[in-house]
């Protein structure tokens, strides 16, 4: 067994004992989905699988002690994440995946950062995360889901932007409170399509 896989199947046993069944298998779904689309555009597997294992690596971490992380690395904290801090679960994760489990990949860094409002100018990796995250197969709520699905494989800058107008919509009709970068996401790749 290579080196790289050794430590993937560390990881991997190291978060099925963090996360509840159902995060885990979220997980899964996400890292597998990842794989997928890894396959169909020509991205290393062993970083869509990494990234994808990673991706909510804080989300089962208590909101207090993701502030608490935060706080003691001097990871930048906004009004709106004091207020939603389960927003922080991608920052703290991206943060655990270099200290905690050994990752300096950049690209898988970024991906788990980026996994939940994207940013402008994402790497294929990035957006591959981005997108396995809504469309895997263990999801069953999100709106258009079954056109998203078959998109992703087609044109993933299409499903990037149906999932963030979809996520928009949604965070607008329940009056949630909106990251800004997931509007200015949005408005970088709409802008790419014209």
């Amino acid at each position: 067994m290579k080196n790289s896989d050794k430590n993937i199947k560390k990881i991997r046993q190291a978060i099925e004992k963090q996360q509840d069944t159902k995060r885990f298998e979220h997980t899964l779904g996400v890292m597998y989905t990842a794989m997928a689309l890894a396959m169909r555009y020509d991205v290393p597997l062993r970083s869509a699988e990494l990234a994808g294992l990673l991706h909510d690596c804080a989300k089962c971490i208590d909101h207090d002690k993701k502030i608490a992380i935060c706080e003691k690395h001097n990871i930048n904290i906004t009004e709106l994440e004091r207020r939603n801090p389960f927003l922080l679960h991608a920052k703290v994760g991206s943060f655990l995946a270099m200290d905690t489990y050994k990752v300096h990949d950049p690209d898988v860094i970024n991906a788990v950062l980026n996994h939940t409002t994207g940013r402008p100018g994402m790497s294929v990796l990035e957006k591959i995360i981005f997108v396995a995250d809504y469309i895997e197969p263990n999801r069953k709520q999100a709106p258009n889901l079954s056109e998203i699905r078959k998109l992703a494989f087609i044109n993933l800058d299409k499903a990037l932007i149906y999932i963030l107008k979809d996520t928009l919509d949604y965070l607008h009709s329940a009056n949630g409170e909106i990251d800004p970068m997931t509007q200015k996401t949005y408005d970088f790749y709409k802008q790419e399509e014209q």
